[in-house]
């Protein structure tokens, strides 16, 4: 995994900017603390951080390859994980190769099909490639949005960077952020509108899209998405092909020339991967499987259930951690550290995040960074096989909203008339809900249960996973660590999105077809355990300490985000019994001392980032 920057423009002499080369290129060395380089080819400049996981003696990029007189180019983050097929493929179409790194395997790849080798690519990915033979640089994103890619085209000049902090190192543009921007910070939140950067002069490259640039100008396709199918098979039939592609895709994710742990929360997605991990080390002789836990001071002593959270984790890693006999480490943050990561994080992600969630993932992968450089996780099987509250409760299902903004009218009473005049807010979440809804594909023949299921899946699959995938990308890649993904796997998602919702929901239990998929796998108790996320603090001195840190933002005149909010509201809200309450009660995910930390988040960003607002 790594760090990837550059700019294309087709006047001036390049190689005058070498030192604003350096510079976005260096931003992003958390990214890439093993390596970096950089590449300057009139009109095409590249940049590169390198994180070694593949080939560390041979894999440095940007990569050049010389056909006679023709050059191609690549900057690369991600992973292949059909990268042997492939350069077998490709060796027998008469390539040779020089390295044993999945870099080489995609440029050569671009080299032999074109853009139409992201038809035959598994896995994560964001890449830059320079073609001298068309004179163009083809930029291209994973399906589903793994791996992070922005950029800017001002001017004629397109730039790129697998962070927004990249591009803003360029003196074209500028941190400037208007009426969309405030909206996607304030009302769309967590879930940002794919293909939307926030400021006002960059974008997001959408999952499943790639992008070619000329000298004829800029033009963005889509090469893949969510298509709707009938699902021939039968439960058992379904539950058997599921749990062929969870394990070929666990183990093809476990290949790396370093040890891969994984992260285990004793819950049934990380307990799978963690559980298929053992066997395939077992099996291939390569050791103890290593596994991390992370918690929280007091959690014991300060835990109550809820919808969302029903039960504590910690006896369930223990569980699965004797179960497995992995070499197990319990990770443990208390209330200071978490405040203190609050700017820290919102400087990784450039942007306010998902507040004590992204603190303390940070921390959990600085700490994991201590002894491991890939980690597997089970992100995204809530939002593929229907795990969320939401997708079980009526109201949530006709709220006509997004599931995770269903008390919109709180969010918007906390910015200042002037701003909520300005940016629409409730306008703004509807049309963007709308835009939504219309790209789900219909299915012919289904019925209106069915159907409803479609689109609470899409709405999760395309909006909501994709927070969470740029959160543990840029948590983890902030401290050089590479996590690993598996339930993202594009075939997973395909096969499962057609799955009809009553086989989905197998033994009347939500993500029962997963469980009955995984038989055998597990221990039957933690099998069927209820769904717990991952986990916050609950400890009561983290909202007294974030509280008053955004009392102390309110009285400070020279806050900027001042100018943005309702202060009377927020104070109010700070002072009212429910600004004690852990429970979800600020839309379905934002308890009352998640309220008060993005607050902050919000006025760290504004003033780090010189943000303007116009």
């Amino acid at each position: 995994m790594c760090g990837i920057t550059g700019f294309i423009q087709w006047s001036g002499d390049l190689t005058q900017d070498s030192q604003l080369l350096v510079k976005m290129t260096e931003s992003l060395a958390h990214r890439g603390p093993d390596g970096s380089g950089t590449w300057i080819s009139n009109p095409c400049a590249f940049g590169h951080r390198r994180l070694s996981v593949i080939d560390p003696e041979n894999g440095a990029q940007p990569m050049i390859i010389h056909r006679e007189e023709d050059v191609y180019a690549i900057v690369y983050n991600g992973e292949l994980y059909n990268a042997a097929e492939l350069k077998n493929e490709l060796v027998q179409r008469g390539h040779i190769f020089h390295t044993k790194c999945d870099t080489e395997v995609l440029l050569v790849s671009y080299i032999e099909w074109g853009p139409d080798c992201l038809d035959r690519l598994n896995g994560i990915f964001a890449f830059a490639i320079w073609d001298s033979v068309k004179e163009q640089v083809f930029l291209a994103r994973d399906r589903v949005g793994v791996k992070p890619l922005f950029y800017s085209y001002v001017d004629g000049t397109l730039i790129f960077g697998s962070e927004p902090k990249a591009i803003l190192q360029h003196p074209k543009v500028e941190p400037v952020v208007g009426p969309e921007g405030l909206a996607e910070v304030f009302i769309v939140g967590p879930a940002r509108t794919p293909g939307h950067g926030v400021y006002r002069d960059i974008s997001e490259l959408r999952p499943g899209r790639a992008m070619i640039f000329g000298r004829e100008g800029l033009h963005t396709y889509t090469y893949w998405k969510l298509m709707s199918r009938p699902h021939p098979d039968n439960e058992q039939q379904t539950a058997a092909h599921l749990r062929e592609l969870i394990q070929d895709t666990v183990e093809r994710q476990l290949v790396s020339d370093v040890p891969v742990c994984s992260l285990l929360s004793g819950g049934l997605d990380s307990s799978a991967l963690s559980a298929l991990a053992v066997d395939y080390y077992t099996r291939t002789g390569q050791g103890q499987v290593h596994t991390y836990s992370v918690d929280y001071v007091d959690n014991d002593k300060h835990f109550k259930s809820h919808a969302f959270q029903p039960g504590a984790d910690a006896p369930w890693i223990k569980r699965m951690h004797e179960e497995l006999q992995t070499r197990h480490h319990w990770i443990e943050f208390d209330t200071p550290e978490l405040v203190e990561a609050l700017e820290l994080s919102t400087q990784k992600r450039d942007l306010p995040g998902m507040a004590d969630v992204d603190a303390s993932l940070l921390l959990f992968c600085r700490e994991i960074k201590k002894g491991a450089t890939v980690a597997i996780s089970g992100e995204a099987a809530d939002e593929i096989f229907g795990g969320y509250p939401w997708f079980h409760r009526e109201d949530a299902l006709n709220s006509g909203t997004f599931p995770w903004s269903v008390a919109p009218q709180l969010r918007d009473s906390l910015l200042s008339p002037e701003i909520r005049e300005w940016i629409r807010p409730l306008e703004y979440l509807g049309d963007r809900y709308s835009d939504a809804v219309a790209e789900v594909p219909v299915l012919e023949g289904e019925d209106a249960q069915q159907a409803k299921m479609r689109v609470m899946s899409y709405l999760n699959i395309t909006r909501f996973m994709p927070t969470l995938l740029d959160r543990k990308d840029r948590m983890s890649m902030g401290v050089g660590l590479e996590v690993r993904v598996p339930y993202t796997d594009h075939r997973l998602i395909d096969y499962v999105f057609n799955i009809p919702w009553n086989i989905k929901m197998s033994g009347n239990r939500e993500k029962g077809i997963l469980r009955k998929a995984l038989e055998g796998v597990l221990p039957d108790d933690v099998l069927y355990r209820k769904k717990s996320p991952y986990p916050k603090t609950h400890n009561p001195n983290y909202l007294s300490t974030v509280k008053q840190q955004v009392l102390s933002i309110l009285d400070d005149p020279s806050s900027p985000i001042l100018p943005l909010i309702n202060t009377k509201k927020i104070r109010e809200l700070a002072s009212s019994p429910d600004a004690s309450s852990n429970l979800p009660w600020f839309g379905q995910l934002m308890s009352g001392p998640q309220l008060f930390a993005y607050l902050a988040q919000v006025n760290f960003w504004l003033k780090d980032y010189h943000v303007s607002i116009r």
